[in-house]
């Protein structure tokens, strides 16, 4: 059975010629190597008040054809999917990178954001949903050199290459994010791996804080921490204490090189998205903040095959319990 395919323009101007000439349907289908049927539903749908004409029969086919496909991939399911996803913060990007891999339907990013844009001129709220990030970059100049200040610093230089590599659970980022006005903060990891990211807060940035932090939710995990990778920040002086208790490496970026731990950095970008920069962080609950990641942690991503964090972490270690939230670490 000969498999049908569309009508192209060419095809449609032979259409026009025979039948402007009164060549019946069944000399024009022969002449064309197509079935009589095929004329039939042609002449019927796009023919206009002044008669067949290939132009506006192409034209019509086209619309016809697009607003089919809107139809069919934009049903009511997918939109609640769209709809469900954005408010646990997925961009665009992952929603329809996760929809292709679990549904097997491929929509456009644009799409969905067209979705979004026409749910927001009818009075709807999905776009508050969208990550907008409008950060100017500050140059740093004349900012002290910590280097000397953090005993025993081990240079990034000097960590192993398969940490670059990627190829294993176990090698950490570490940062601070602070409130404004100095008013509290968190403890934040990413695993550069999985891309799992850990956040708790903190009353302020004092080494005893960072340390407390760090070792509070890195310590269920001991088993897989084999390297820290920090800033030149004080907060870290005591890294030696943390790479006792948790028997790992440690090592340092070099001053201003940002990028060294950019993993991290990213994910902080995204955790303000929960914690504004303008907001102070002194009155944020470990609830608060295991939500917001928990969050963060279960957003496919297209770096994992749109896989989840959470997802890649339990397949490699073999421990689910990161599936349930990472609530469980306040236990």
């Amino acid at each position: 059975m000969q498999k049908y395919t569309q009508l192209t323009y060419e095809q449609r101007y032979h259409i026009y010629l025979l039948n402007k000439q009164g060549y019946n349907q069944t000399f024009i289908a022969k002449s064309m190597g197509r079935n009589k049927s095929t004329i039939s539903r042609e002449l019927s749908r796009n023919t206009g008040k002044r008669g067949y004409r290939h132009k506006q029969a192409n034209r019509l086919a086209d619309e016809r054809h697009q607003k089919k496909n809107k139809a069919i991939k934009l049903t009511d399911s997918v939109k609640n999917y769209i709809s469900e996803k954005l408010k646990e913060y997925w961009s665009p990007e992952q929603i329809m990178g996760r929809l292709e891999l679990d549904k097997k339907i491929k929509i456009s990013t644009e799409t969905a954001y067209r979705f979004v844009l026409q749910d927001k001129a009818v009075g709807g709220a999905l776009y508050k949903y969208l990550r907008h990030q409008h950060k100017k970059y500050r140059k740093r100049y004349g900012k002290n050199d910590y280097r000397g200040r953090i005993p025993n610093r081990i240079d990034i230089d000097e960590r192993p290459s398969i940490v670059d590599a990627r190829t294993r659970i176990g090698d950490w980022e570490v940062d601070l994010v602070i409130g404004k006005g100095h008013k509290g903060g968190f403890a934040t990891l990413a695993e550069r791996k999985s891309r799992l990211y850990l956040a708790l807060p903190i009353a302020n940035k004092t080494a005893q804080n960072a340390n407390d932090a760090i070792n509070k939710l890195l310590t269920p995990l001991k088993h897989w921490v084999k390297t820290l990778t920090f800033d030149n920040g004080r907060e870290f002086s005591w890294h030696e204490k943390l790479a006792e208790n948790l028997d790992c490496n440690t090592y340092f970026a070099k001053p201003y090189h940002s990028w060294e731990r950019g993993l991290n950095e990213n994910h902080n970008g995204l955790l303000r998205q929960f914690f504004p920069k303008r907001m102070a962080l002194d009155n944020v609950s470990e609830k608060e903040a295991f939500r917001a990641t928990d969050l963060m942690n279960n957003r496919p991503r297209k770096c994992l095959g749109y896989k989840t964090p959470f997802e890649v972490f339990a397949k490699m270690t073999g421990k689910d319990y990161f599936l349930n939230g990472s609530v469980a670490l306040m236990g």
